[in-house]
């Protein structure tokens, strides 16, 4: 089984959360690949191989970044993305900067193309994870304290995706 991660990370920071994302993937048994929009062209064929995809952008407006609307928008009209398991995190400075709308503007789009959208499930306990995981760098110690949250989103995320799309979902 494969997850991509599909982000944009100018100052590194949300490729940061996405390689933590990718650890509690890979703890899962889970195949994945992060794509950074900015560095990389993300691979038509391991996206469409994969059963869940994770979009990842920075908050710029209280929105996601024009690289991630692009790529939802455009770049992505090529692949099938109905029936896969989509999720989405950001990145801000601070606390009601928009972050939850960003996420929520990917949900959509997610939704859009006919994907399951998984948020991380707040019923699982802690942490709570509503839409998507946020990390804030200029809140206290928020974007440190946040590595674990974007770990375990990661490994719930393996979770679900293993258990919708695997014949063994029993273990």
């Amino acid at each position: 089984m494969r997850i991509s991660i599909i982000c944009y990370s100018l100052t590194g920071h949300t490729e940061d959360m996405a390689s933590e994302i990718k650890k509690g993937i890979e703890e899962e048994g889970v195949e994945a690949r992060i794509f950074n929009i900015k560095d990389s062209v993300v691979d038509p064929d391991y996206v469409a191989s994969s059963s869940g995809i994770i979009i990842g952008t920075p908050t710029y407006l209280a929105s996601s970044v024009w690289q991630i609307k692009k790529w939802l928008e455009e770049d992505s009209r090529s692949l099938n993305l109905s029936g896969k398991l989509g999720g989405a995190f950001a990145t801000a400075h601070y606390a009601q900067g928009g972050q939850d709308t960003a996420i929520m503007d990917i949900l959509g789009q997610l939704l859009v193309k006919g994907m399951l959208v998984y948020s991380g499930g707040g019923s699982f306990g802690l942490p709570i994870i509503h839409h998507g995981p946020v990390a804030l760098d200029k809140v206290d110690n928020h974007y440190e304290e946040s590595w674990e949250m974007f770990r375990i989103y990661g490994s719930r995320f393996a979770r679900k995706a293993r258990e919708i799309f695997s014949l063994d979902s029993q273990d």
